[in-house]
């Protein structure tokens, strides 16, 4: 017997991923807020306010910590936000759907098509562009997901929950590939002192976390004492964010009454940051980040005439599309699992243009490659706000297409017959649980 590809997972697993989901979304409203207010202002008679504010120097000098403020978004409060994506990942490989290798396969394999397809088209459309134009192979590989969510919420449509499911763990993937592609390609230079002392407080951090201690002044020092460390090392300070939240356990102790007992502190941990993440950390980068002087039409087209710019785009809209798409279908091919029945290729292809949204991690990774506020940079930015906003409407037209059959499907999973809270597709026997 052939397993349907988006399957529906247990009732428990769905109620968890919608509330991640809700969050996510108003973070991603957040996001784009954010983001429109740095692009008026800096396209406005008073942008050089802007960039005053945007290159403001604080913090000591002593320590090599005389940062901007952009600087201080992208690599403090970006740290916030690969925090939660650790937290995320453990919890997805310790106990979520990445614990089971049947489930793990399709939003692996989706996200990894996801990343080649993007990167090797970048690199086609720039091979003869030089001037370290192919340092930026990464930009157009990342998914935004409070981007996307944010997408969804704005056009009403009523995605089912296997795809929202698979479009949060697919995301969670990308973001562990974006992690290492990171650490491994954009570390210009190791210090490895630092980076050895930085495994102290990451010890204790551990120690402490693994016997359940979550004293705020204890953990927060800790955590800024690995994130300065990571700094000086040269490795990206989110890095810090990440390999703390690895530390932390997903499961509670037995002498907490064991898995059983409710959330362990891994998830009550995300469940106090995330809103600092997707609520300030996002959107206080995102203000930082999006605000690039277009200069009217005649400047935007100056912009894309860069092939760094034009890779970008086509590495988010046909790269993404057809990475996910086609890493989909080989795993249809050769595992001979079928689409769920009420469920098509279209919505394969939606959800795929909708990944193609990349915006925090892609604007990071552009000022790791070609230098925060060089003129590359800039054009790094049109390039991702066209690149998102096209796969972004591309994918709303078709998502919207599609929306009737999946007002049906919500229909099916909401009906409560016996009114016990739980809709009654979940507690059929064909049900996952």
């Amino acid at each position: 017997m052939t397993s349907p590809l988006f399957r529906r997972g247990s009732w428990a697993e769905t109620s968890r991923i919608a509330e991640v989901l809700r969050r996510e979304t108003v973070g991603g409203v957040l996001l784009i807020i954010g983001a429109v207010i740095a692009l008026i202002w800096a396209n406005s008679p008073w942008s050089a306010a802007y960039e005053s504010l945007r290159d403001l120097r604080v913090g000591p000098e002593s320590l090599h910590l005389d940062l901007t403020l952009g600087t201080w978004a992208a690599d403090g409060l970006l740290a916030v936000f690969f925090f939660v994506v650790g937290l995320e990942l453990k919890r997805e490989f310790v106990a979520g759907d990445l614990r089971e290798p049947r489930r793990a396969v399709l939003p692996v394999a989706a996200a990894v098509g996801g990343m080649i397809v993007p990167a090797v088209l970048f690199i086609l459309v720039n091979l003869r562009t030089g001037d370290g134009a192919l340092r930026g192979w990464a930009i157009p590989t990342a998914t935004d997901i409070a981007f996307a969510l944010a997408v969804l919420a704005v056009i009403s449509t009523h995605l089912p929950t296997a795809l929202r499911t698979f479009l949060l763990t697919l995301a969670v993937v990308d973001d562990l590939l974006a992690i290492a592609v990171i650490a491994i390609f954009y570390t210009s230079s190791l210090a490895i002192t630092p980076l050895l002392l930085a495994l102290v407080p990451i010890a204790v951090f551990g120690f402490l976390v693994q016997k359940r201690v979550r004293s705020w002044w204890l953990l927060i020092p800790l955590a800024v004492a690995t994130w300065v460390l990571m700094h000086e090392s040269g490795v990206h300070a989110t890095v810090a964010g990440v390999l703390l939240a690895f530390t932390v356990p997903v499961v509670r102790s037995e002498a907490a009454g064991g898995p059983g007992a409710g959330p362990g502190l891994a998830e009550h941990l995300e469940h106090r940051i995330r809103p600092i993440s997707a609520g300030f950390a996002v959107p206080v980068f995102a203000f930082f980040a999006a605000g690039v002087t277009i200069g009217g039409f005649s400047g935007l087209v100056d912009s894309l005439s860069d092939p760094v710019a034009i890779g970008i785009v086509v590495g988010l809209v046909a790269g993404k599309t057809i990475g996910i798409t086609l890493a989909t279908w080989l795993v249809s091919r050769f595992t001979r699992a079928q689409l769920d029945e009420s469920l098509g290729w279209p919505d394969v292809i939606g959800l795929a243009m909708l990944a193609g949204i990349g915006f925090t991690v892609s604007l990071l990774i552009g000022a790791l490659a070609y230098g925060e506020g060089s003129t590359r940079d800039e054009h790094v930015k049109v390039g991702v706000l066209v690149g998102t906003l096209t796969a972004a409407a591309l994918a709303s037209v078709l998502l919207r297409l599609r929306d009737r059959r999946y007002r049906l499907i919500e229909e099916a999973e909401t009906a409560d017959a016996d009114a016990d809270g739980v809709p009654d597709v979940y507690q059929r026997p064909s049900a996952e649980g």
